[in-house]
């Protein structure tokens, strides 16, 4: 199927309030949570120091990705994002199949993020049990997403700056004490970085290049928070430079002060940046860095619901969903699409309090390789639909540099971590659960597709 069944999409009917600051600390705080608050431990313990080579090829390939999203939302903004570039490039079903998927990854994660923040929280605050933390948060979160995309994109610009303000300040803390100005406090220098840089060998970076990816995952929101983001050509390109190098300012320079402070084998890393704080001397450490990653929880499940009811609403447009979805609010909110997404986070709340470690598990080893996949799809896309505009000469308000070449270099290094993936028995377990997944959401899709062609003949 060719991308000329795909009609252009019009996404007037959302709110175009959000505004560019708001866009660019939505990248920020949909990237920033728990993957590094409290997963940065797991890849040193993975990998020790050398994790910063998991970090720089990760970084490099969501540098890549990001910058192909970004030219192709400056050319058509739409909540549907890389679904609909999919669509564009490679045909129907194959962008219904990655809109579904990354719907699916999405509420998935609400689930985790809501249970996750609430146990957190009940550690320094045990006078509400776990689930009914886990179930006001939903709540809470479902209510800011439907009063209306400016107070979202408010509500989540101060999320992530307080989340900013805490990896300044530590980063802040860890340079001091890296360098022995601190008082009373013996600096560990760089002995940790230099005497046993990679204790697992090329096994241990490629075993945090899993963990750092999926810390990375989320980033890809700015592309679908674009279509109702004030002079989004503008804002788009902005948001995505200035996301890039602040996500990997904040990421490297954090794993590194933990790297350099926390060897790979110390207990201080089941809470990475506490056990860094401790070893400062920083009375309250633990309370304090506890609940920063509460509001780094929240802040990534506020950001999520709102992918997750936009993609939804995407897919309901273009007939991969049912209709009732692209019902808006006075607000221009899918109201409808903010419920089904967050119904299935209630549904999974609840199951995983009845049946403990045993539902968010199985779905993670689902959707664990989606943002890969996502990531692929952009980059495909790009390819395809940049040479086409070439041809067609059609002009574009933000393009890529380096195109085709760096393009081709991102999916090389998603062939390589794929290929790295499969070499070992945990991950390759995990990318087969994906791919099954895939052809699963892709044969629905296709078989619908063909259903919902039959009935528009027949009338």
């Amino acid at each position: 199927m060719t991308s000329k069944s795909a009609p252009p999409l019009s996404e007037r009917h959302l709110g175009h309030t959000l505004r560019p600051r708001q866009l660019t600390m939505m990248g920020l705080g949909s990237a920033i949570g728990a993957g590094l608050f409290l997963g940065s431990g797991a890849g040193i313990q993975a990998a020790g120091p050398a994790v910063l080579v998991s970090y720089l090829v990760a970084g490099t390939l969501i540098i890549l990705v990001m910058w192909a999203l970004g030219e192709m939302a400056a050319a058509q903004p739409t909540s549907g994002a890389f679904s609909v570039y999919a669509e564009r490039a490679l045909g129907r079903t194959a962008g219904a199949t990655i809109g579904w998927l990354w719907w699916l990854q999405l509420v998935v994660v609400i689930a985790a993020e809501a249970l996750g923040a609430a146990g957190l929280l009940y550690t320094v605050w045990p006078a509400v049990p776990v689930w009914a933390l886990s179930l006001a948060f939903m709540m809470l979160f479902t209510a800011i997403n439907l009063a209306g995309v400016r107070n979202f994109g408010e509500f989540e610009f101060w999320f992530a700056i307080l989340k900013v303000a805490a990896i300044v300040l530590f980063l802040a803390v860890g340079a001091a004490l890296l360098l022995g100005i601190l008082p009373d406090v013996a600096s560990p220098g760089l002995a940790n970085l230099t005497t046993d840089f990679a204790p697992q060998g090329l096994g241990g970076i490629a075993a945090a290049l899993f963990v750092v990816i999926f810390a990375f995952g989320g980033t890809e929101i700015v592309s679908v928070a674009a279509a109702e983001t004030q002079d989004p050509e503008r804002s788009v390109g902005k948001a995505i430079r200035t996301v890039v190098w602040r996500i990997l300012v904040f990421y490297i320079g954090s794993v590194f002060v933990i790297a350099a402070v926390l060897p790979a084998t110390s207990e201080g890393l089941a809470s990475p940046f506490a056990g860094v704080l401790d070893a400062a001397r920083i009375p309250g450490a633990a309370t304090a860095i506890t609940l920063v990653a509460v509001v780094a929880l929240l802040s990534a499940l506020n950001a999520n619901l709102y992918g997750a009811s936009r993609m939804a609403y995407s897919l309901a447009q273009r007939g991969e969903a049912p209709p009732f979805l692209t019902r808006l609010s006075g607000a221009g909110v899918p109201m409808l699409a903010v419920g089904v997404s967050v119904a299935f986070g209630f549904v999974a709340t609840v199951l995983e309090l009845l049946f403990p470690d045993r539902v968010l598990p199985a779905l993670f080893q689902l959707v664990g390789s989606t943002c890969l996949v996502v990531w692929g799809s952009a980059l495909v896309s790009q390819l395809i639909l940049r040479r086409r505009a070439a041809r067609e000469r059609t002009p574009l308000p933000l393009k890529m540099k380096g195109f085709p070449a760096l393009t081709i270099l991102g999916l090389v290094l998603l062939g390589l971590i794929f290929a790295v993936g499969f070499s070992a028995e945990d991950s390759r377990v995990q990318l087969l659960s994906t791919f099954a997944l895939i052809s699963g959401i892709a044969l629905a899709s296709a078989i619908g597709a063909r259903v919902s062609g039959r009935r528009q003949h027949s009338r």
